[in-house]
């Protein structure tokens, strides 16, 4: 099995992109906010995969991060939702998101995805709520953020001024474990560009 490519970012699409590693191309469906962590093309880039195989297709899918695809594999052992479904739910929630809407059993979060309605949105928090807290919420060795306020607006800031999301998000989670929770954004953005520039 295919768990991860290294190599150039070719070409994209809606929801693809085609990764040149080595000479071969690999057409990888990913989800948007994956696409936006991969760069421009010509860039080199890293992708963890997962692929599917069923009666008439094969499908490899990418990751800009570990957690988004353990996510990924969850969602899809969810009745109901394949993998253009569990995209859209990543495409919409980031992991430390969806971590969070399945802890407290918000729907309505997960119910922002395209193609998700109230019922299977419910589904998928009453199923992934026990399994939650065993997966990283967030990115690989940083500290999972807590949703909204000054990480949310501090995340925000840094990805205008041309951060990478996976960056972006990195360097607050970071900055948020060297400041502790009661910092301000203003102090949260100054410590995390550091962060994210270093």
């Amino acid at each position: 099995m295919i768990a991860k490519l290294r190599g150039l970012l070719d070409d994209t699409g809606p929801d693809w992109a085609v990764i040149d590693v080595a000479g071969v191309g690999y057409l990888v469906h990913c989800s948007a906010k994956t696409l936006a962590a991969l760069g421009a093309a010509g860039e080199a880039c890293t992708v963890f995969t997962d692929l599917q195989v069923s009666e008439n297709d094969m499908r490899l899918l990418g990751f800009a991060e570990a957690a988004e695809r353990d996510w990924f594999r969850l969602l899809t052992g969810v009745q109901g939702v394949g993998s253009k479904v569990a995209l859209a739910i990543l495409s919409a929630l980031a992991p430390h998101d969806l971590a969070t809407a399945c802890a407290t059993g918000d729907a309505a979060m997960v119910a922002r995805a395209n193609g998700v309605g109230p019922k299977l949105a419910g589904r998928i928090v009453n199923e992934l709520k026990d399994k939650a807290g065993a997966l990283p919420a967030g990115i690989a060795g940083a500290p999972a953020m807590p949703r909204g306020g000054a990480s949310a607006d501090a995340v925000s800031a840094l990805e205008n001024l041309g951060f990478k999301p996976a960056t972006a998000s990195r360097a607050v989670a970071e900055a948020l474990a060297e400041l502790g929770e009661g910092a301000g954004e203003g102090e949260v953005i100054r410590v995390a560009l550091k962060r994210a520039a270093g």
